[in-house]
């Protein structure tokens, strides 16, 4: 059975943008195709940390400026280069040659007709990144208000790989309490908090420590940030 290369990856309204979309830019070049859903606070998110228009009910790859993927390297994503230092030509994302280079799906947030709302449709995982305290919590509780979060909740059922991102602090005891519930659920927990051991000198090696823990956990290979313990 050949092995599927869909991730899912949705943003919604927590702060980190920027992690999402280098996220799906090294998904896209290691040859994973990207089923991507984002919700409105998602949305608003995006236009305050790196000043890109999203339109929900026309989305197109440009919106995030990823419409230049097209080939198994970095691509150049200008804005994200100008603000956080990502997208830059000087490292491969890829530890392995990928073979092909991912496409993008956009499914909008209330269409529960998209392939990901269905158990039948095979993913190699989900990535809810940032995730906000809302959607953390509709996920705990089952409570499937879009399809952001009735595709997690398919992964769940399904014991295929969830992975939520929160990004908020201090948390509270409802925060808690959720994270644990979603971890006994069989979901992993990843708040955006990245480390400091891999020789961080720019914005980028933040970002890429948290893109690389998160392609750890799809079991996808990359040599985004120094290995503990690597020469």
């Amino acid at each position: 059975m050949t092995k599927t290369k869909n991730v899912c990856v949705a943003i919604t309204g927590a702060s980190g943008a920027v992690y999402s979309i280098r996220l799906i830019e090294v998904l896209l070049a290691t040859g994973h195709d990207v089923h991507l859903s984002i919700s409105p606070s998602g949305a608003q998110v995006i236009d305050e940390e790196m000043d890109l228009s999203i339109d929900l009910n026309n989305f197109k790859a440009s919106d995030l400026m990823l419409d230049d993927v097209s080939k198994a390297e970095d691509s150049k994503i200008r804005r994200i280069q100008a603000t956080a230092g990502v997208g830059t030509a000087d490292s491969n994302v890829l530890s392995v040659d990928a073979g092909r280079v991912g496409e993008l799906h956009y499914h909008h947030f209330q269409d529960f007709n998209a392939p990901i709302a269905s158990g039948s449709f095979i993913t190699q995982g989900m990535v809810v990144c940032p995730c906000s305290g809302t959607t953390l919590s509709a996920i705990a509780h089952g409570a499937a208000g879009n399809l952001i979060q009735r595709a997690a909740e398919v992964h769940l059922k399904e014991r295929r790989r969830l992975i939520v991102v929160p990004r908020e602090t201090p948390l509270s005891m409802p925060h808690i309490e959720n994270m644990r519930l979603v971890t006994q659920a069989g979901a992993v927990v990843m708040p955006a908090s990245p480390g400091w051991y891999h020789g961080v000198t720019t914005l980028r090696d933040l970002v890429d420590f948290m893109v690389a823990r998160i392609c750890d956990q799809l079991s996808i290979d990359n040599c985004l940030m120094k290995r503990w313990g690597a020469e």
